[in-house]
């Protein structure tokens, strides 16, 4: 809006910037919330999930098993004579041991088991991805449907000062990031961690001591990798800031297009994008070189633990005390060890990864919205719309004071334009009305009741504002005048079009009223978009009125236009009006000076001029001749007053 709105959030940016960054969760604490907020709701499909994956865990050390019984009994062993098998703890009796006629006899059962295992490994594997997308997917979507809602719910101060391209990354990208985390854990701790306890304990089973040397070298790489955590964290935390700074920057670039074109700073802007980009690439680079470093060194230091079993194999083999199946058996779990405990040593990481966008998500959604009904708000009752400041001041957070002691009346059915130089604390006013903010002392009343003792619901549909820039959303031009009454007809619609002075425009167009402006109605020029936004005003039918200098940046045919439009609009309604153009507002009924958040004059425009202060001098700024008689040019078709609207003037 106005100069302001620009200032106040200026002043509220450090603070919440700051309340942000102190907001670092744990991964354990970023894990615990994100499993009760977000993961509770699908804990069937989770609980689905970790089923399969304990059935794909607990099948896999299977595998080395068949594979040394197929060395042992059909390679080596006398295929005529009669074969016993040994089931791995046969000893507690939770098992039987085989027996066989013939190495020939049990190939069959080896084969089909083989192909069982299989089928069964896949089949659990596939419910288990199933079932973990569906629930991840769905995380995505709360997640995603969260932090918009906290966006279009938060105080606008907050909004203002939080960056589009900060809020898109964390929107897109951050969401993505742990959701990616929160399901490798799941994995992890399921299919991994089961498998690799069942392949541990088949090695136990063939030779403990063998078992030893294999791992002996796990807390060398928990605690390297722990140490690659952190960097990793680091890394990725400042990955996704500079990524929310290029959001921020392209988002910009899409806007200002035309300035950066009209200034010929392409290149300019390339070099601003350049160096962002080779941040995002630097920090990426540190992370991707601390995720690339964990699997090297569980492989250096696994290829230790091997080294040991082949020697200590080799050793027990050319002693006769393993088999050449048991060596098989024993080197193939080992090897069916390495993805499940190169998975589970880099949960740490992955956690990290996951808590560094947690920290970036949860300060949004965490953040109190201040402007919100008290306890025990009751719906506006308008009756006539009368407007009063009483004594009313407003501070930034910072302490910086806005406005001072203002005593504003706005009656029933009457113009009050609010005047001054840029910054004066106009727009803050006129934000005030809607609880955009809250007054730091003193009250405003709209019909003797306290804007804060009544709902915001109620006391936002009793207003409509047409602002200086006008917003269009990329939707048709009947979804756009209709916006905020939904079930209104096509006649009321075109009825509001026409007091706006749009429908023949509109009718103009090749889809009209289905024509979709584009973003930001960019297909549509200025003083349509302004008469669009009138439109949606008039169709609205509040009883009063917020013009935020809504001709200031209009040419002259169209100023025309939408000047007459809101003389229309203004027919009876209670009406506050911020005017750069002092000439829209000189038949106003009354008019209010502003400077340095304080009312310096008011009166109507002759009383104003005949005191001689700030408003004359900001009116022969703009208006006066050499010989100081009053002008008008055709442009300057004002707003008319209460009486002369009524008039028909």
């Amino acid at each position: 809006m106005g100069n302001d709105v620009v200032e106040n959030a200026g002043q509220n940016a450090g603070k919440t910037a700051g309340r942000d960054e102190a907001k670092e969760l744990s991964a354990f604490a970023a894990a615990r919330r994100v499993a009760a907020q977000y993961l509770y709701p699908y804990r069937w499909h989770i609980l689905t999930a970790v089923a399969a994956n304990i059935v794909v865990g607990a099948v896999g050390p299977a595998l080395p098993f068949l594979l040394q019984q197929t060395i042992d009994l059909l390679f080596v062993a006398d295929p005529s004579t009669d074969l016993k098998i040994d089931v791995p703890f046969a000893d507690s009796g939770l098992t039987e041991d085989m027996s066989f006629g013939s190495s020939m006899d049990v190939l069959p059962y080896i084969a089909g088991a083989a192909a069982l295992i299989m089928v069964v490994r896949a089949f659990a594997t596939y419910i288990s991805n199933i079932f973990m997308a569906t629930m991840s997917q769905n995380m995505i979507a709360a997640l995603q449907r969260n932090l918009f809602q906290k966006l279009v719910w938060s105080d606008l101060g907050w909004v203002q000062q939080t960056h589009s391209g900060r809020f898109i990354s964390i929107f897109l990208n951050d969401v993505t990031r742990l959701e990616s985390a929160m399901s490798q854990t799941i994995v992890n701790m399921t299919r991994h961690l089961i498998m690799l306890v069942g392949l541990l304990a088949y090695m136990i089973y063939l030779d403990w001591l063998l078992t030893i040397l294999a791992t002996c070298v796990g807390p060398l790489i928990v605690v390297f990798l722990r140490r690659i955590g952190k960097r990793t964290r680091k890394a990725t935390t400042k990955n996704l800031n500079e990524t929310a700074t290029l959001s921020s920057l392209i988002s910009e670039a899409l806007k200002g297009i035309r300035v950066v074109k009209a200034y010929g700073q392409e290149s300019h802007e390339t070099d601003r994008a350049q160096a962002t980009i080779l941040k995002v690439l630097e920090h990426r680079m540190k992370a991707v070189r601390a995720r690339a470093a964990a699997s090297p060194l569980t492989e250096a230091f696994s290829g230790l633990g091997f080294a040991a079993v082949i020697y200590y194999a080799g050793y027990q083999g050319g002693t006769g005390a393993m088999t050449s199946g048991e060596f098989m058996g024993f080197g193939s779990a080992l090897l069916l060890a390495y993805q499940p405990l190169k998975a589970v040593a880099n949960q740490g990481t992955v956690m990290q990864e996951g808590a560094a966008a947690a920290s970036r998500i949860f300060p949004v959604l965490d953040e109190k919205a201040e402007i919100a009904d008290m306890p025990g708000a009751a719906p506006l009752k308008v009756s006539s719309g009368e407007i009063r400041f009483e004594n009313v001041s407003f501070h930034y957070r910072d302490g910086t004071e806005a406005l001072h002691a203002v005593d504003i009346d706005v009656p029933h059915g009457k113009t009050v334009a609010l005047v001054g130089p840029s910054g004066a604390g106009k727009s803050t006013i006129l934000n005030l009305v809607p609880r955009f903010y809250d007054t730091s002392s003193g009250r405003v009343l709209i019909d003797g009741q306290h804007v804060r003792d009544v709902t915001l619901s109620s006391l936002r549909d009793a207003s409509a504002l047409v602002t200086q820039e006008p917003f269009l959303f990329d939707d048709t031009i009947r979804a756009n005048i209709a916006y905020g009454v939904p079930d209104t007809s096509q006649e009321a619609i075109e009825a509001a079009a026409r007091a706006a002075a749009a429908h023949e425009f509109i009718l103009a167009l090749k889809d009209g009223y289905d024509t979709v402006v584009g973003e930001g109605g960019l297909k549509l020029s200025g003083g349509q978009r302004q008469r669009i936004a009138i439109a949606r005003a008039m169709l609205k039918n509040a009883p009063i009125l917020l013009l935020d200098e809504a001709t200031s940046s209009l040419d002259t045919a169209s100023e025309q236009q939408v000047q007459e439009a809101l003389s229309t609009l203004m027919k009876g309604r209670t009406t506050l009006v911020i005017a750069h153009r002092l000439s829209t507002i000189m038949h106003a009924d009354r008019i209010y000076v502003i400077d340095g958040g304080r009312v310096l004059e008011q009166g109507t425009h002759s009383e104003l001029l005949a005191k001689g202060g700030l408003y004359a001098e900001l009116y022969q700024t703009q208006f006066a001749q050499d010989d100081g008689s009053e002008t008008q040019t055709p442009a300057d078709v004002p707003l008319k007053g209460t009486e002369q609207a009524a008039a028909g003037e």
